[in-house]
């Protein structure tokens, strides 16, 4: 059995590495991947990818040890998001040491979960245990949690029923319990263009969709108004902000076009559908109302992503087996970002979530994890594998 200092000391030379791979959502995380494949060869481990429908970015899921029930199941993602535009002191995509402190992009969210993990392969391999470990690395997480889902229908299917599942996200090892669900749309507004002086002989697609992000601001205010005190989650209500807006192409020009993107984040038993229909409503007002005056004029709304949320399970087993591995008697945690948890939680995996790193340093200039961190995480992976004995 690997002591804690060898899982923390090989951890530290796959994370080098795997940050070495730019894995941007934009981009492909194939690299990575190969990788993984490569190293899990080479410890007589066979994986198996599922790809998007482009073939350019793939999950990979893999089980180590026994093909027997009661395993764990180590989910991570392998996507990290972009550093354009942010000041970093160095190289985002080497990972760099200062002091006690590891720099790079996806150092906490979340390579330093996978490189614990991949560091705790030759144990599990070497057939020291007597339940297996499984691995589930996926893609596209950080745009909306896309790529999980169609890895883990293989999992329902393909795996001896596991005891638990422990998604990585940085919680400096603390486990968090539950998180909030995220749901995300985007808006076309299509106007009519004319001088800016002649409004009525067009139709400005950002005045109407002004009157449509209001009547989602005051959603907002009404979700603010109406949160639970006793809620784990912070802020303890639903939460709904419009992030991306694009419109028009001079001031003196009536918008032809304006697209706006919102997201929606809901904490478990409040349903995102429910809660946005008071502004489908004015959305198929408006549409009605410009194709009235212009055929070509409309609003269309498309749902870009779903994620639920993930619901405490304060007897569950992933929870029971997470804190005993993490020394962790603290209180129940909930977070206010949303992440794969719900979608296997969903599938009928008891779930925690338990990882190295804190969600402060994530999708920053100068991401990084301190050896602290990595160390917890090592005797972490190691009570695992006495655990699987």
């Amino acid at each position: 059995m690997d002591t804690p200092e060898q899982l923390h000391a090989a951890a530290l030379t796959h994370l080098d590495t795997l940050i070495g791979f730019d894995t941007t959502s934009r981009d492909s995380n194939l690299r990575l991947i190969e990788y993984v494949e490569a190293f899990l060869r080479a410890q007589g481990v066979a994986s198996r990818r599922v790809a998007n429908a482009e073939g350019t970015k793939a999950n990979l899921y893999a089980t180590v040890g026994p093909v027997v029930a009661g395993g764990v199941v180590l989910s991570g993602h392998t996507d990290v998001v972009p550093v354009d535009g942010q000041a970093w002191s160095s190289d985002p995509f080497v990972l760099t040491r200062r002091g006690d402190t590891l720099f790079g992009r996806g150092t906490c969210d979340m390579k330093g979960f996978l490189a614990l993990a991949l560091a705790a392969v030759p144990g599990f391999a070497r057939g020291e245990t007597k339940r297996p470990i499984h691995l589930a690395f996926s893609y596209d997480e950080e745009i909306g949690c896309l790529g999980a889902p169609s890895m883990i229908r293989e999992l329902v299917t393909e795996l001896p029923a596991p005891l638990a599942v422990i998604v990585g996200e940085p919680t400096s090892m603390e486990v968090v319990s539950g998180h909030k669900g995220i749901s995300t749309w985007r808006v076309t507004v299509t106007g009519h263009e004319a001088h800016s002086s002649l409004t009525h002989l067009g139709l400005s697609a950002n005045m109407i969709a002004i009157e449509l992000m209001e009547r989602l601001r005051q959603i907002a205010v009404e979700l603010a108004r109406h949160g639970d005190p006793a809620s784990p989650y912070h802020p303890p209500h639903a939460t709904l902000t419009v992030g991306l807006m694009q419109g028009g192409t001079a001031v003196n020009i009536l918008a032809r076009e304006c697209t706006f993107t919102f997201d929606l984040r809901t904490p478990p038993g409040q349903d995102p559908d429910q809660i946005i229909v008071p502004f489908l409503d004015a959305c198929e007002t408006a549409h009605r109302m410009a194709r009235e005056r212009f055929p070509g004029s409309g609003v269309a709304v498309i749902r870009r992503s779903a994620t639920p949320s993930f619901a405490p399970e304060p007897d569950g087993a992933a929870e029971t087996l997470a804190r005993r591995l993490a020394g962790d008697n603290g209180p129940t945690r909930a977070a206010a970002y949303a992440a794969e948890a719900g979608q296997f939680q969903g599938a009928g995996f008891s779930t925690i979530i338990c990882g190295p790193g804190s969600i402060e340093q994530a999708h920053q200039a100068d991401e990084f994890i301190t050896l602290a961190q990595m160390e917890r995480g090592a005797a972490f992976m190691a009570r695992l594998a006495e655990a699987m004995m």
